[in-house]
């Protein structure tokens, strides 16, 4: 097809790229731990996008899920911010939960976070996998003072590496792996080298936390290794056996030490 529908193929290509498969809700049947939430739609341009709030006090922590998830993905971490009482927040982003939407990008995820930041005033970023290499991309962008602290689990660093798997995954020719990059530049303005994790995180100032399994089998390890190299004011948990999810008691309490130390 690329060679009789260049721009029919390319077009294809991005899409199954960008499109999630999985991680949409319906308003009918949302997870149990989802309807004990307070939720709430946000219009943004042609895009909606929502929100569920657990009320507690006036800390406020946000959380950012990942690649062909949801909000209901916290479910987990929730007893354990809750201990807090804090005010906990999630959010879908574009394409999944009940957040309209075929697309997903990192950067229109970031917009929907910076209107969620700008609402609800949270001192706390959490975010897992692809939701993790957004918070950095939002604040490297942002550079929100009102954020005291990030917390980011299994995220991916060089988006390179993911767009080049995708290619050799499906085989695509140079033709169509070039469209794919010039996507990237024409609509997003960087190219894939400036796209990483690495280097949202070293503009960082705000204290964090990266943890990241051996074992995960979808973000490599490695990655995990290049955003805490790069972020000097954060540190590094090597987690073993909790594969990509990173649902963990011990790991869920370290985050949440790391959290609230300086309150007590």
């Amino acid at each position: 097809m690329s060679f009789v529908f260049p721009k029919k193929a390319s077009q294809l290509a991005y899409a199954f790229f960008s499109e999630p498969r999985e991680g949409k809700l319906s308003k009918t049947n949302l997870p149990g731990i989802l309807q004990e939430a307070q939720s709430e739609t946000f219009q943004h341009g042609k895009h909606s996008f929502n929100t569920y709030t657990w009320i507690g006090n006036d800390t406020i922590i946000l959380l950012v899920h990942g690649w062909e998830s949801n909000a209901s993905r916290w479910e987990n971490l929730l007893p354990y911010l809750k201990k807090s009482g804090s005010t906990i927040i999630a959010i879908d982003g574009p394409a999944h939960g009940l957040s309209s939407g075929k697309e997903f990008s990192i950067p229109k995820y970031a917009e929907f976070i910076h209107i969620a930041v700008e609402k609800f005033k949270p001192q706390y970023l959490i975010g897992h996998s692809i939701g993790g290499k957004t918070c950095l991309y939002y604040q490297s962008v942002y550079q929100n003072d009102a954020l005291k602290k990030m917390v980011i689990l299994g995220a991916p660093s060089d988006f390179n590496i993911i767009l080049n798997n995708y290619i050799t995954l499906l085989s695509l020719n140079t033709k169509i792996s070039k469209s794919l990059e010039d996507h990237y530049l024409n609509h997003f303005k960087l190219n894939l080298e400036q796209f990483s994790g690495k280097l949202f995180a070293s503009k960082l100032n705000i204290k964090g936390l990266i943890a990241h399994d051996i074992d995960d089998t979808v973000v490599l390890f490695e990655e995990g290794k290049k955003i805490a190299g790069a972020w000097e004011n954060a540190i590094f948990i090597e987690t073993k056996g909790l594969g990509h999810s990173m649902h963990d008691a011990e790991l869920y309490e370290k985050v949440s030490r790391f959290l609230f130390e300086e309150q007590k």
